[in-house]
């Protein structure tokens, strides 16, 4: 994997977070190790990028098997009106990293992005002395405690960062489960439909009306027809109070994409609004 450091635009793709952070690893598996890649300090920072052509695609982390969704992430493709093209999912190991010197006992605060410090939920409960505390990323936590010699703080990232940013290992692989894992998506703002012959994940976002039973009636296409949702996710509109966004993942094997298609055309007959997202090659 390359670790050099991106060249200028235009770039293949930009990232959420800084050198080292496993959305720049889920950008080399989406892409190619030698891909030009744009490293943001915020998810909207990347959509912008992809909006105005500064990177072809962005790489969005969406949610996690230990502390579940990343907050933003479906909001903004969905405000950019952006398609997702692929998908990839990492293996996500925390390690406590720190500046060259400091030992565990000196710690005081733990610095990390938030979802990263929701996956080691563990490790605070068993130093309690320790406070957590948000950043915007997690390799951006390792430098920022490297480059400021900070001595009463350490970082939550992946062990590589210590290397890249030449900080010292304090504890490793205090995720709370190790079957810890990562989805990201790569997004475009071109469209670009997996083909029939592969396993496909077609991601859909609707608005149903305030009736009893329209969920069930929303559903019921993809039953019939034996389609399986992976994913089920209601999130809050801004500015409507208590009305949602139904955010679904459904899957079609090899052959069967007319099936789904005549599904999500079901679907559009009940609610107010639908909007399909992606379809690309299931991982």
């Amino acid at each position: 994997m390359s670790t050099n450091t991106p060249s200028n635009g235009p770039y293949d793709a930009a990232f959420q977070g800084s050198r080292g952070a496993f959305s720049e690893i889920a950008a080399w598996e989406l892409l190619t190790p030698s891909a030009n890649l744009l490293p943001c300090p915020s998810l909207v920072e990347v959509f912008e990028a992809v909006q105005t052509g500064v990177a072809a695609h962005g790489v969005i982390p969406v949610e996690n098997t230990l502390a579940g969704s990343v907050p933003g992430s479906l909001e903004l493709l969905y405000q950019y009106k952006f398609f997702v093209i692929g998908e990839t999912v990492c293996r996500i190991e925390h390690a406590v990293v720190g500046a060259p010197g400091v030992k565990m006992e000196q710690v005081k605060k733990v610095l990390s992005h938030p979802v990263a410090l929701g996956q080691c939920e563990s490790f605070f409960r068993k130093h309690a002395d320790i406070q957590a505390v948000p950043e915007y990323d997690t390799a951006g936590a390792v430098e920022k405690v490297i480059k400021e010699n900070l001595r009463d703080s350490a970082a939550i990232a992946g062990r590589r960062t210590a290397e890249l940013f030449g900080g010292v290992i304090l504890a490793d692989n205090i995720q709370d489960h190790a079957e810890n894992y990562t989805r990201f998506l790569l997004i475009s703002r071109e469209n670009k439909t997996a083909s029939n012959s592969v396993r496909c994940k077609t991601t859909i976002v609707f608005k149903l009306a305030n009736a009893p039973g329209a969920l069930v009636q929303a559903l019921r296409p993809f039953a019939e027809r034996g389609i399986d949702l992976t994913k089920i996710e209601s999130r809050p509109i801004k500015g409507s109070p208590f009305e949602y966004w139904f955010y679904v993942d459904l899957v079609s094997e090899p052959g069967t994409s007319k099936m789904a298609e005549a599904a999500i055309k079901n679907l559009a007959g009940v609610c107010s609004t639908l909007r399909v997202l992606g379809t690309y090659p299931s991982r």
